[in-house]
């Protein structure tokens, strides 16, 4: 299933929870997407910002690298199309977001006190948007470059 956690919370169907979707007796994998159908944005960030706020609500500490997982890898698995994309590996066709961990005074901020990539990942679902966008590549052609301000 692919979730968004802003579809589920602006139209008041629930609290998803992954835990619950994971159960070793029946798992469910699980992708993360933006549905402006239902929900609030088209910010990746901000869909896994959303996810992880939702899934404290229901108990379960989710680490920034699952959710990244979930809205790149798992994705392509999702559609069955993981042998052509999801991740950065030869012969893959990627379409890349490059973030800048410091692109504003509070991640700046924050990145200085961050001893892990982990770290770092998190603060950028937490704190991050537009502006932490450093560039993006569709089908390895930069089509989107921020200036340093």
């Amino acid at each position: 299933m692919v979730h968004c956690a802003t579809s589920n919370t602006c139209l008041g169907s629930g609290l998803m929870k992954m835990t619950h979707l994971r159960e070793k007796s029946r798992p469910v994998h699980i992708g993360l997407a933006t549905d402006v159908g239902g929900g609030t944005s088209y910010s990746m960030l901000m869909t896994l910002g959303e996810t992880y706020k939702v899934q404290m609500l229901a108990g379960y500490k989710a680490t920034a690298t699952e959710l990244f997982h979930m809205a790149t890898r798992g994705n392509a698995e999702r559609l069955h199309i993981g042998h052509e994309t999801g991740s950065i590996e030869a012969g893959k066709f990627a379409d890349l977001a490059v973030f800048d961990p410091t692109a504003t005074p509070v991640l700046k901020s924050r990145n200085e006190l961050s001893q892990s990539l982990e770290d770092m990942l998190i603060a950028l679902i937490i704190l991050g948007d537009d502006r932490a966008v450093r560039a993006t590549y569709i089908a390895g052609r930069k089509v989107h470059e921020r200036r340093a301000e």
